[in-house]
């Protein structure tokens, strides 16, 4: 049913539950995996006399950063004899880097992960997954994260 799967990462805990969901959802349709991870861009906007970091160490610790997410999965779908394409991609917006490159690929469905906040909290903060959902025309499973676990 499934043959193109993306994942995005962004090498958290509830993360980690929508990659090993992504990779049982691979091996159970034998699709091929892609993951990404999205990277922040230079705050252009503050760039002063003062600047802490150079533009050049920014961009460099925002790749290694976003490698180290997709090495992650990388690992786990290869452990798992899984065919897998990772890419980073610097974006504004998360949400619509998610979805230019689940087109870009051709994937068929787009697993992500969620916090599950719910009421103000979920609307104040707005999440990406939310985003992406209100905005993407193809299949996608919400992981939600364990509250439950998180509370006690």
């Amino acid at each position: 049913m499934f043959q193109r799967i993306l994942i995005p990462t962004d090498g958290s805990d509830i993360t980690a539950k929508a990659v090993d969901t992504a990779i049982q959802l691979a091996k159970f349709h034998n699709a091929k995996l892609f993951a990404i991870s999205v990277k922040e861009p230079f705050p252009y906007s503050a760039v002063s006399e003062m600047q802490p970091t150079p533009p050049q160490e920014f961009f460099d610790a925002q790749e290694r950063i976003a490698q180290e997410r997709l090495a992650q999965v990388l690992t786990k779908a290869r452990a798992q004899g899984l065919e897998i394409q990772a890419h980073s991609v610097e974006a504004l917006h998360a949400w619509e880097a998610i979805i230019e490159h689940a087109k870009r690929v051709e994937a068929d469905l787009l697993v992500m992960a969620t916090h599950g906040r719910r009421g103000l909290q979920a609307l104040l903060l707005g999440s990406e997954t939310q985003k992406v959902l209100t905005h993407c025309a193809f299949p996608v499973l919400v992981v939600h994260g364990d509250q439950a676990a998180s509370s006690h």
